[in-house]
C-alpha cells in the first residue's frame, strides 16, 4: 500500500485543518493517523476500520478530531477542529493490510506509512 498525506500547515490556536491521505495498492483493514512531536515518541491519534467505518480516537483529540474515509476515492481524512499548540507535530497516515481491532491503536501493527505532514499550531 502506498500512502500520500497532505494538508498540513501553520495555523493559530482554535483554527481548523483537514488532512488527507490518498491510498493505493492492495486492500487494507485499518487506517490510522499518528503524530510525533519534537523530542517525543510517535503516538496514536485516530483510526478507522475500512469495512464498516468504525472510528477510534486518542483521549487527547476526542471531540475535536474526526476521522473519515471516502471509499470511492480511497482516501482517509482527519478533520481537526479547535487546534491547540500541543497538537503541533508531524502527522502520519498508516495502513494495515491485515490489521485487527485489538491493535488498531498500535503503531507497529501498521504495514505502510505515508511521508508525514507537519502541523504547527501557534498560541
Amino acid at each position: 500500500v502506498q500512502l500520500q498525506a497532505s494538508g498540513g500547515g501553520l495555523v493559530q490556536a482554535g483554527d481548523s485543518l483537514r488532512l488527507s491521505c490518498a491510498l493505493s495498492g492492495p486492500t487494507f483493514t485499518n487506517l490510522g493517523w499518528f503524530r510525533q512531536a519534537p523530542g517525543k515518541e510517535r503516538e496514536f491519534v485516530a483510526a478507522i476500520r475500512w469495512s464498516g467505518g468504525y472510528t477510534y480516537y486518542a483521549d487527547s483529540v476526542k471531540g475535536r478530531f474526526t476521522i473519515s474515509r471516502a471509499s470511492d476515492k480511497n482516501t482517509v481524512y482527519l478533520q481537526m477542529n479547535s487546534l491547540k499548540p500541543e497538537d503541533t507535530a508531524v502527522y502520519y497516515c498508516a495502513a494495515a493490510q491485515r490489521g485487527i481491532l485489538s491493535t488498531i491503536r498500535v503503531a507497529t501493527s501498521y504495514d505502510s506509512w505515508g511521508q508525514g505532514t507537519e502541523i504547527t499550531v501557534s498560541s
